[in-house]
């Protein structure tokens, strides 16, 4: 077993308990020792070993994020602290992101994924749905998807790796310390926190 490790999932807004559930399960998983739990402010975000940015909506999170907040993930990012932007997550992970419907918001992204996103790319609320994908980094069983409002990824920088596409259009990538989704794996299974805890701390 590794020494204790301390993962934080940003508790603003969205399906933070889903995300701790299943980050506890992977951790379990993968025999690592350590707490998971919701973190809101600098002094909690700059003590962590890894992070999640948990779905939900994007506008609102970053209307919650303070400054300080703000620019201590974007440290701790540059430091090298693994992260994991699920959905919303990954929206403001990106360096750009525009509504497929109402164009360009106005929000405030870290930047730290060289990409570009569409929001809302698949629809509103009621066109929700969920699939299998192929995602070789986890192994050769599919992973169950479910995709809520979510984004796709329209641009890529050079470092940036797919992970995963759904229908010619990619919906997971990775860059260096960090994985983004459209969809939600919380709501599925563990398969990809377990890919994300075991890529993080090199098990």
């Amino acid at each position: 077993m590794r020494n204790s490790v301390n993962i934080g999932v940003l508790g603003l807004q969205g399906d933070i308990e889903e995300n701790i559930i299943c980050t506890k399960s992977a951790m379990k998983k993968a025999r690592l020792n350590g707490e998971i739990k919701a973190v809101r402010y600098s002094e909690d975000i700059e003590k962590l070993d890894a992070m999640i940015i948990p779905g939900g909506e994007s506008t609102v999170m970053s209307s919650l994020i303070s400054a300080k907040v703000f620019q201590s993930i974007k440290t701790r990012i540059s430091e090298g602290m693994p992260v994991l932007g699920v959905c919303a997550g990954m929206i403001l992970l990106s360096k750009g992101a525009y509504d497929r419907v109402v164009g360009e918001r106005k929000q405030n992204l870290l930047s730290a994924l060289d990409i570009t996103v569409e929001r809302n790319a698949f629809g509103r609320q009621n066109d929700s749905f969920e699939t299998y994908l192929n995602i070789p980094l986890i192994g050769k069983s599919k992973i169950r998807a479910i995709f809520i409002r979510a984004p796709v990824v329209k641009e890529i920088g050079k470092e940036v790796e797919v992970v995963a596409k759904f229908e010619d259009k990619i919906v997971a990538v990775k860059q260096n310390n960090i994985i983004g989704t459209s969809f939600h794996p919380e709501l599925g299974d563990d398969k990809l926190f377990l890919l994300f805890v075991k890529r993080a701390f090199k098990i």
